[in-house]
């Protein structure tokens, strides 16, 4: 074999060699607080860089276009196995390579180009591929958007049944990126029912809670659940379908061949990997202490002043309005990044400004909670949180901030043993 395949990326890119060590070290020295993100095992790693990745092998376990799959297949088949245990379902394809594509294979599976769906508003919580009209689904879909109350932020089930009625959708979407309570699956199928549309429930913020036992899971009242791998769910980027088994034909074409070519093996048994670390014990214990560490983090903001949406959170997110401090979400995001605290800017709901510098900051608690992190240093990043944004144009408070972030930091190793 040439020798060039046998270097480590050291010697072949010290360019992206570079790029690695100062990831690691960005992860080693601050808080991640995007609620999207979280931190894989070692193993989901392992098994994302591993030679699967030299491997095509388009269509589906014992049926692919390819020779040579026999052990690809093991890997898939385990991977659809462990998650229907996971979320007890009937149907599962582990193939989308992203949330946006699996929303994509769902809605062309289940409707026509331009039939009418139903789903959250992007600027009350929601998501790009439920309906906005930059973005595929509202350019192919007819789209109707459900939103929160003025008052409390919280959804109002009656007032999303009276949109239903009007609109007369054919699907019904339920869920969120940036809302702070749980969903009432029982009574979104229920309007689905009356309306006569499918329901599909979209878990790709909360797939970890409802695997933990953290929050309700979508079946057996959705039709269809999509959901990511990589948020609170801790595997590697990625999406999967889950149904009942009545769709699952549908499904599969619409992804094979319908959407997607060869899958990416390496991925799909990382997949496979993470759902074994989700179906053990200690998984649990994760999702509960991510709920309670979101708690605790958006208890000791409000007691040092700060405005939440629906003044606290049922999950892994708070939604924080960041207006009285007399800054938009880019500034917000922005100084948090100077002193460790990575969170990402966000509209909140009603809110006046612009998306690309709203009035808020989505912080969440997945990868701290993975980290190891409890509810006591919560409580201390809080008050960090706001001392920072009070004292914004101070460059001795933030870096009194910095300090503290780093010896917080200094504890709790990040990925101890890995060096790039």
């Amino acid at each position: 074999m040439d020798d060039a395949f046998m270097r480590s990326v050291s010697d072949a890119d010290p360019d992206i060699h570079q790029v690695l060590i100062k990831e690691l070290k960005r992860g080693k020295e601050g808080l991640e607080m995007i609620a999207s993100e979280n931190y894989t095992s070692k193993a989901v790693m392992e098994v994302t860089g591993s030679v699967l990745t030299n491997k095509y092998s388009e269509g589906y376990p014992g049926k692919r276009y390819y020779s040579g799959n026999e052990f690809v297949d093991i890997a898939e088949n385990l991977a659809i196995e462990r998650a229907k245990q996971l979320f007890n379902a009937e149907y599962v394809n582990v193939q989308p390579h992203s949330g946006s594509t699996a929303n994509m294979e769902a809605y062309f599976a289940l409707l026509e180009l331009g039939d009418p769906i139903l789903a959250m508003s992007l600027d009350h919580g929601g998501l790009l591929t439920h309906g906005h009209f930059v973005n595929f689904s509202g350019k192919f879909y007819k789209f109707s958007h459900y939103a929160v109350d003025e008052q409390t932020h919280y959804l109002d089930m009656d007032t999303v049944r009276k949109h239903a009625l009007e609109v007369k959708p054919k699907l019904i979407v339920a869920g969120f990126s940036a809302y702070p309570r749980e969903l009432d699956f029982k009574a979104f199928r229920e309007i689905a029912d009356e309306v006569g549309a499918l329901l599909m429930a979209d878990i790709a913020h909360i797939a970890g809670l409802v695997a933990g036992g953290e929050h309700p899971n979508p079946f057996p009242h959705a039709h269809v659940v999509t959901t990511t791998t990589h948020k609170t769910l801790r595997g590697p980027r990625g999406a999967i379908i889950m149904a009942h088994e009545e769709f699952g034909k549908k499904l599969n074409s619409a992804v094979f061949p319908g959407m997607q070519g060869g899958p990416l093996d390496h991925v799909v048994a990382a997949k496979a990997v993470a759902f074994k670390e989700a179906l053990e014990p200690e998984f649990k214990n994760y999702a509960r202490q991510t709920r309670l560490n979101a708690s605790a983090l958006a208890e000791s903001l409000m007691e040092h002043g700060a405005k939440i949406s629906t003044d606290g959170t049922d999950n892994h997110l708070v939604l924080m309005d960041i207006s009285p401090y007399g800054m938009g979400g880019k500034v917000a995001e922005s100084v948090l990044d100077k002193v460790g605290i990575f969170t990402n800017k966000n509209m909140i709901p009603f809110d006046t400004r612009s998306p690309f510098d709203p009035s808020g900051i989505r912080i969440g608690t997945p990868a701290l909670t993975t980290r190891g992190l409890g509810t006591l240093e919560m409580r201390e990043i809080g008050e960090l949180i706001v001392k920072t944004l009070q004292n914004h144009e101070n460059e001795q408070q933030l870096a009194s901030v910095r300090d503290q972030v780093l010896a917080m930091c200094s504890n709790y190793p990040f990925y101890p043993g890995l060096n790039y």
